[in-house]
């Protein structure tokens, strides 16, 4: 197998054409089109032939595949489901606010972390994506759509720090001046607690919007939901939230699904705001989406605005996400998990 010339930062890049005996023009060259989509290098027409050969020769190029696209009727949403090029299927999501487009991008083949409201994790960890599949993410999406990407959020399928050293680099690469130079500040992960690399990341002080899928303010409730809270429960997280904040100065938002009957009541909205008291946090409150495969249901939205309102009794900024895209299976894991039932060729490895 070639090498991966995509997940090169320009350094990297420079360094491995240098090794090759071309000039140090050539890498930029190269990397501009790498990060306007070229699917092959015979689209990189101020290279000489004989360079795009040996391009062809030593490196792959793996742009994704389009297998489906459902657009919201609602709300102009789009989601697409892409086809890898070792045959595995990861799910992007555009979303347009008046602020800006964002697309929503997956960082692994399925997920390890077993969330019991989560159709991502059903079927278990395949595989990491690497750089430039996160990359392609927000490259071919932008380019499909016709839409320029102004923010990006890694809450799609996978957990994205358990798939650390590759998010990093993908989220130096969509930074990078040369590329397309996407502030961390329009950039937001998503992490299920993977206390550690909450640690790790806090010291790499990028200025991105770390949002930690909170879902529960205690020990018990926290586990019977999320198998994570087992080995990094509710105090080590906040811990690690506070330690987080101290260090880069970044509110952290915290993201919390509505659950009918489970974690939606007014006392446990009191347990929240208490353990949040003094932590500069933004909660999310996201209503719940139905995934067939779970019996957990949505909050009403009374309840959702009930329990809005008691955390903001209490000084801790809460909003309700607005739903997007629920025509067109938005939620994370739901399109993929659907393709596979129908028996269609999203294979898991190889």
């Amino acid at each position: 197998m070639n090498r991966d010339i995509k997940s090169m930062d320009l350094a990297q890049l420079t360094q491995t054409l240098a090794e090759l005996g071309e000039p140090k023009f050539r890498a930029k060259q190269i990397y501009t089109w790498l990060h306007r989509g070229a699917r092959t290098f015979d689209e990189m027409t101020n290279l000489s032939k004989p360079l795009r050969q040996r391009l062809s020769e030593t490196f792959d190029l793996t742009p994704p595949e389009v297998v489906r696209k459902q657009v919201s009727r609602a709300d102009g949403t789009v989601k697409y489901l892409w086809r890898l090029s070792d045959g595995n299927c990861v799910e992007t999501v555009l979303m347009q606010y008046h602020h800006g487009n964002t697309v929503c991008i997956s960082s692994e083949v399925g997920c390890a972390m077993g969330c019991a409201f989560c159709a991502s994790t059903l079927g278990g960890l395949v595989r990491r994506l690497t750089p430039a599949e996160m990359l392609d993410q927000v490259l071919f999406t932008q380019l499909d759509s016709g839409l320029p990407v102004s923010n990006i959020v890694l809450m799609g399928i996978g957990e994205p720090l358990d798939n650390y050293d590759n998010v990093l680099r993908f989220l130096r690469l969509v930074n990078s001046p040369e590329g397309l130079n996407i502030g961390m500040r329009h950039i937001s992960l998503s992490t299920c607690g993977l206390v550690p690399r909450i640690e790790r990341l806090a010291q790499e002080n990028l200025q991105l919007t770390l949002s930690v899928s909170l879902h529960a303010p205690n020990n018990k409730l926290r586990s019977s939901i999320m198998p994570v809270n087992k080995a990094y429960p509710v105090e080590t997280l906040m811990a690690a939230c506070r330690q987080y904040f101290e260090t880069t100065g970044r509110r952290i938002s915290f993201e919390y699904a509505m659950i009918r009957g489970v974690n939606d009541t007014p006392e446990v909205a009191e347990e929240l705001a208490a353990l949040l008291q003094g932590l500069a946090a933004h909660v999310n409150l996201i209503p719940l989406n139905d995934v067939a495969e779970s019996p957990l249901k949505p909050s009403t939205r009374a309840a959702v605005e009930a329990f809005q309102q008691r955390l903001e009794r209490h000084g801790i900024t809460a909003t309700v996400r607005r739903t997007l895209g629920s025509d067109i299976d938005a939620s994370c894991g739901q399109l993929r998990r659907k393709y596979e039932k129908e028996g269609r060729p999203c294979r898991h490895g190889d």
